[in-house]
């Protein structure tokens, strides 16, 4: 049974920074269900992308991989043992559940799960790396450095999905955005307490940048292609592409 989100349910004196503690992780399930518009259709089809991009004898990984949601949409969708996931997460509960969660799913596909800043894990031999809503929380100034990291140690041919909270570069349609979120939160049960609370506590851990500004940081790391596949609200995913040697040389003739 999924257990209820009500963390900011009831008025709190002092709002603290958010963070992936043991309270989070018993309610994560409920709280990404009624946070995030278009949550299962992005995993999903982050299986269905796995599917296309995955290289025999490579590393997948999921960055920042939380209860391990993306990791189990992979492993649905390849029926392989040629290859592995790498999940990494720097909160120790969500590292705990998450290897019970892996545990409890059987696939021919193996899993890595461990504790760490994705900041310094190195990214060897990736013919996908998952960053799904885990840029938002890293320093605005160190995205760029991770970023080309991601890019330079996935082989040719490899693929990065990005999934992010966004804001729109106009400050109206952002309100509106922003408008059209806490509804969805309001229609899955949500108070104006906690929709309220929750905003403060995230404002100084999370800060989201502009689709644009996203692309830019892809291009800037190395990725030859990328695209917006999804978005609702202000809730997007992008996939942004490594070119191949074979489209290298295609390119300069």
């Amino acid at each position: 049974m999924i257990s209820k989100d009500n963390i900011y349910a009831t008025a709190q004196d002092s709002i603290r920074d958010f963070t992936f503690d043991k309270s989070v992780v018993e309610v994560f399930p409920d709280m990404i269900q009624r946070s995030v518009p278009g949550y299962t259709t992005i995993i999903s089809t982050i299986g269905e992308l796995a599917k296309r991009f995955h290289q025999p004898g490579s590393n997948i990984y999921d960055l920042g991989c939380s209860l391990g949601a993306a990791t189990s949409s992979i492993r649905r969708a390849l029926n392989t043992a040629d290859g592995q996931i790498i999940a990494v997460d720097n909160s120790p509960d969500m590292v705990e559940r998450c290897n019970i969660h892996v545990s409890a799913f059987k696939s021919k596909l193996p899993v890595d799960v461990q504790l760490g800043d994705i900041v310094d894990t190195p990214i060897e031999n990736a013919s996908l790396v998952v960053l799904n809503f885990t840029l938002q929380f890293i320093a605005p100034d160190e995205r760029q450095a991770l970023l080309s990291k991601i890019c330079d140690g996935i082989n040719p041919g490899g693929a990065l999905i990005l999934s992010e909270k966004i804001k729109a570069p106009d400050p109206l349609c952002d309100e509106v955005l922003i408008d059209l979120h806490h509804h969805y939160k309001r229609v899955n049960g949500y108070s104006e307490l906690e929709i309220s609370q929750k905003r403060s506590a995230l404002e100084n851990v999370m800060k989201p940048r502009t689709l644009a500004e996203n692309h830019q940081l892809l291009k800037n790391a190395g990725f030859s292609h990328s695209q917006t596949w999804y978005q609702c609200f202000n809730f997007s995913s992008l996939i942004a592409i490594k070119s191949s040697i074979t489209s290298d040389k295609k390119d300069s003739q």
